[in-house]
């Protein structure tokens, strides 16, 4: 795929609003219409299976809410996040720390993620020359740009000293949201985004809260289910007792009823979406 240099009265309205972009811009692959909701997902590069979590069920739960995910191609959180986007069918924007040619990609690990956004019809973006190596100077500009790009900065796991910190100040400064996951306190990887939430970023515990901060509708609010009115008394325990990922085992136990009940009330609750089954664990999606 070619890289191609964009005009600077063709850079995208919301980077022109920052007070420094770039003075060169370098794209490969197609950019999304700037009539969807831009936004970016960032985090720490030691993840844990939390925020792993938790950033694959956001960003799968934006699926047909017109959004593009921007992130950094960075190993972990970020590489998770492009991942999750592609999956769900969702345009994503990765912003490297070097150039754009496959020769200086950084991180190298990452270049066939880097041609499976282009093939899906997202596209790679640089303010450095095609073949400019990553350096320590380049992350923090790399970092400008995602904040520029985008309407709300969205923090998964980040320790008091982060990139992700980095892109959350920018966002902060060119008047932009800022969002974060809340984590344990015990957690390393919660000190950066539990310090964000008590400075004031809007909390993110569900996909309604980022529907929220864009302020777009639910679709199908009449088809969400309620306690009340859309689940047997079976179900209702069933996510009840769900309030973390368990083996089915596990879950059954919990529930304290046969198997032979509670089997294939999770058989349907999985073919209707209530429910998934992952890495031998059962984990809730409502």
């Amino acid at each position: 795929m070619e890289i191609k240099k964009i005009k600077s009265e063709n850079y995208p309205y919301l980077l022109k609003q920052i007070p420094s972009p770039p003075k060169e811009f370098y794209i490969k692959g197609s950019m999304p219409s700037e009539e969807l909701n831009y936004l970016a997902v960032v985090g720490t590069r030691r993840f844990s299976n939390y925020g792993k979590d938790v950033c694959e069920k956001l960003i799968a739960g934006l699926a047909g809410y017109n959004f593009v995910i921007v992130s950094g191609l960075a190993l972990g959180i970020d590489a998770i996040a492009h991942a999750a986007a592609l999956r769900a069918g969702i345009p994503t924007i990765a912003v490297p720390g070097s150039g754009l040619s496959d020769n200086v990609l950084h991180p190298r690990s990452h270049l066939k993620l880097s041609k499976e956004i282009v093939e899906a019809g997202g596209c790679l973006l640089s303010e450095f020359p095609p073949d400019y190596p990553a350096g320590l100077h380049t992350f923090p500009q790399r970092n400008r740009i995602i904040a520029g790009l985008t309407t709300a900065t969205l923090v998964i796991e980040a320790p008091e000293k982060s990139g992700a910190l980095i892109t959350s100040k920018f966002a902060l400064d060119f008047n932009r949201d800022v969002m974060a996951v809340p984590g344990s306190i015990f957690n390393e990887n919660s000190k950066g985004t539990n310090g964000l939430i008590k400075r004031g970023a809007i909390p993110i515990t569900c996909v309604d809260d980022i529907l929220d901060a864009f302020d777009i509708a639910r679709e199908g609010e009449n088809l969400k289910l309620n306690f009340s009115d859309n689940l047997s008394d079976l179900e209702k325990e069933i996510i009840i007792a769900l309030n973390e990922p368990m083996p089915k085992d596990s879950l059954i136990r919990k529930i304290g009823k046969p198997a032979t009940l509670i089997n294939p009330a999770l058989t349907m609750m999985q073919i209707n979406g209530l429910i998934q089954e992952s890495g031998a664990e059962i984990r809730k999606n409502i």
